[in-house]
C-alpha cells in the first residue's frame, strides 16, 4: 500500500498558490522582482524565494509589506491560497518534462498518480525514475498505481476507435483486490489534496484513465478537471 499524503502537503500547496498570486500581481504591473522588493522594503532574494519556491511560512510582515505595495488586503492575498481538493486528468503526449512540471505547479498539484502499467517512456523525463526525481525537486509526490494500468492486449480498442469495448474490458479488471485498494487510495486522497492522474494520451477519451476517474467519482464526491 502506498503511504498517506505527507502532513505538510496542504501547507506546501497553499505556499505555491501564494507564490503564484504574488508573481501574477507583480507581472500585471509589469514590475521586476527588483522593483517590487525595493517598493516593499525587502531583500530581492526573499521575494525570489517566495515566488519561485513558495516559502511554507513566509513572515507576516514580509507578506504584509508585499500586499500593501500591490494594493491588496491580506485577506484577499491569502484567500487566493485556498486550494480545492480533487482529481486532475493529464496525459504527457506532446509535452516536455519542463512544461509538464510547470502545469502541475501552477495547478498546485500535490501528487501525481501514474496509472501506466509499465511506466517507461521514450520521451525524456517521463520514465518512472526520472519522473519521480523531477517531481520530487518540484515538491510533488509521485506514486505508481500499477493495478490501474491498462494491459497491452486492451490498448488497440482505444487506438482504433473501439472505445466502448476498451473501456468495458478495462472496467472488468477493476474488481481485483489490488485495483480496489488503489481506487480507495485515490478517493481518500482526492478528498483532501490535489491528485493528477497520469497516462500517455492527451485526449482522455482515448485513454483508460477516464474509467479510473469515473470509478473514483462514483464512490467519492470529488471534482475532476483536466490539467491545463
Amino acid at each position: 500500500m502506498v503511504g498517506r499524503l505527507p502532513a505538510n502537503a496542504r501547507e506546501q500547496a497553499r505556499a505555491r498558490a501564494l507564490a503564484q498570486q504574488v508573481r501574477t500581481l507583480r507581472e500585471n504591473r509589469q514590475w521586476t522582482r527588483e522593483r517590487l522588493a525595493k517598493e516593499a522594503g525587502i531583500h530581492v532574494r526573499t521575494l525570489a524565494r517566495l515566488e519561485s519556491e513558495g516559502a511554507i511560512q513566509p513572515g507576516f510582515f514580509t507578506v504584509g509589506a508585499i500586499a500593501d505595495v500591490l494594493e491588496v488586503t491580506l485577506d484577499e492575498l491569502f484567500h487566493s491560497t485556498v486550494v480545492t481538493p480533487g482529481l486532475w486528468s493529464t496525459g504527457y503526449e506532446g509535452r516536455d518534462i519542463d512544461s509538464f512540471i510547470t502545469s502541475l505547479r501552477e495547478s498546485c498539484i500535490d501528487t501525481v498518480a501514474d496509472v501506466r502499467l509499465t511506466p517507461i517512456s521514450r520521451k525524456v523525463g517521463f520514465s518512472k525514475t526520472r519522473l519521480g526525481l523531477a517531481l520530487a525537486e518540484a515538491g510533488i509526490e509521485y506514486i505508481h498505481l500499477r493495478s490501474l494500468g491498462n494491459p497491452k492486449e486492451n490498448r488497440a480498442p482505444f487506438w482504433d476507435g473501439r472505445i466502448a469495448e476498451g473501456r468495458a474490458n478495462f472496467r472488468s479488471r477493476l474488481g481485483s483486490e489490488e485495483a480496489k485498494s488503489d481506487l480507495d487510495l485515490l478517493a481518500e486522497r482526492a478528498t483532501n489534496s490535489r491528485i493528477a492522474v497520469l497516462c500517455f494520451e492527451k485526449d482522455e477519451e482515448r485513454c483508460h484513465r477516464k474509467v479510473v476517474l469515473d470509478a473514483v467519482r462514483k464512490h467519492a464526491a470529488v471534482p475532476v478537471a483536466s490539467l491545463a
